[in-house]
């Protein structure tokens, strides 16, 4: 066996990617020079781009105060501060902020939360948790077993929680009947939830976890008007907890902070991450209601669970400047104008594709699917590897995009995010829609039929 060319174990165990040496706004720089234009904000993470001064210069002064305090002991000035910015006005309710380091995290926690909450309310037979189909909620054996892609489940199958099941997306595009009206097609997932409440026990469901808008496996899907609205009732009606996903869709991506604020409803439990910290520091948090923390609070009295680096001060410093100045700046403000120009001049450029078939997500998170065939809405063979071939091309094009397979079913299907900075110029905009263009052109050329 040949030697290793590198010691770190990357995604792909058969090739190393190219260094990043360097980043500027919205561009990062390989090794050899060259600029890649980070049109997927990495996985919707890069919020404000690369090397913002600002949040630079937030971390080095909390470097010079303290780095790291265990919170069995302390807690710290930057991490209340971010609290307070966060949940100090709840927003939909949501009172109080759990640290952790990314979106798995977060998504355990909320799950472990919403177990606890009813032990200590004494509803202990609330042990089961329905999601979707082609949910991602990450990839701790808990957040895997509440996703409901096959692809990524399947080889820890042995190992996942029987305690989820899982019902329909609301994904218009690849569930609606043709002569469903949205109306129709909410009424119809409602029905389904309603049904695997009475299948399971309405008394044994601890809670409903869905992303309001879907974001690496089905490609930016967004719910029909009302959909979400109706899941909330059902739970409030049934007495279980509604647990929103918004590590990747939230904390401004849509165009306001939080996703659940375009649907009409809140949660009771909230997971964010990436947007948080803008990929400057590795952090996420879970939300929770009053309600819940309180009950705790007056019962047993501590959370059981925990990690290291629970509310690390330098990762709340960093998170802090990134959401003071999305809001100094007016960022989100932002994101609506540059989202719709994204969409604009994606369907300028796609709209009349033989092989795109939906252009579709909110804000700066949008995705185009490819289909073999328009009118069918037949996918790609998975053995092309179209969206690997359309990431590699896109890449040597100076564009990093963040294509994605099984889209349909976790095998089948084929569609590409795009998730720029909320800093991206109208320019840059126009780049990115014309450099997928191309790289999209170029591999069909080849795959197409």
């Amino acid at each position: 066996m040949s030697s290793p060319t590198t010691r770190v174990m990357h995604r792909n165990f058969r090739s190393t990617p190219p260094k990043a040496v360097g980043g500027e706004g919205v561009w990062l720089i390989k090794e050899d020079g060259g600029r890649v234009l980070d049109a997927s904000s990495g996985a919707a993470v890069s919020c404000l781009g690369h090397q913002h001064p600002r949040v630079i210069a937030a971390m080095a002064r909390q470097a010079e105060k303290l780095v790291y305090a265990h919170t069995g002991f302390f807690t710290s000035e930057p991490a209340e501060e971010l609290a307070e910015r966060l949940v100090g006005h709840e927003p939909g309710g949501l009172a109080y902020v759990y640290y952790v380091s990314g979106g798995s995290e977060a998504v355990e926690a909320g799950i472990k939360i919403a177990r606890q909450y009813f032990i200590e309310c004494g509803q202990p037979q609330r042990a089961h948790f329905i999601a979707r189909r082609q949910s991602y909620h990450g990839n701790t054996l808990g957040a895997l077993s509440a996703g409901g892609n096959a692809w990524r489940r399947e080889p820890y199958a042995p190992l996942l929680s029987n305690a989820f099941s899982h019902v329909t997306p609301a994904f218009a595009y690849r569930e609606k009947r043709d002569d469903e009206s949205d109306a129709d097609f909410v009424g119809r997932l409602a029905a389904e939830l309603e049904a695997e409440f009475q299948r399971l026990g309405p008394e044994k469901v601890a809670a409903f976890i869905a992303e309001p808008v879907v974001g690496a496996t089905a490609g930016c899907a967004t719910a029909p008007e009302g959909y979400f609205r109706a899941v909330r009732e059902i739970c409030d009606r049934h007495g279980a907890l509604l647990i929103f996903d918004e590590v990747m869709c939230g904390m401004g991506r849509t165009g306001t902070l939080h996703a659940w604020e375009q649907e009409g409803v809140a949660p009771d439990i909230q997971a964010i991450a990436k947007g948080l910290g803008g990929g400057y520091q590795p952090i996420g948090a879970m939300l929770a209601t009053a309600k819940i923390v309180d009950t705790i609070r007056s019962g047993s009295g501590t959370f059981q669970h925990g990690h290291t680096y629970l509310g690390h001060p330098m990762a709340c410093a960093a998170a802090l400047e990134v959401q003071k100045i999305i809001a100094e700046e007016n960022l989100l403000d932002q994101v609506k104008a540059r989202g719709a120009r994204l969409e604009r001049r994606l369907t300028e450029r796609f709209g009349n594709h033989r092989h795109v078939g939906d252009i579709r997500g909110r804000g700066l998170f949008q995705a185009i699917e490819l289909v073999a065939d328009r009118a069918t809405r037949t996918p790609f063979d998975p053995e092309l590897k179209l969206h690997s071939r359309i990431k590699a091309r896109a890449f040597e094009l100076g564009l990093a995009c963040y294509p994605m397979g099984g889209t349909i079913d976790g095998r089948l299907g084929d569609h590409v995010v795009l998730a720029p900075p909320y800093i991206t110029s109208e320019g840059e905009i126009d780049m990115i829609a014309d450099r997928l263009g191309q790289a999209v052109d170029d591999v069909l050329k080849g795959a197409g039929p």
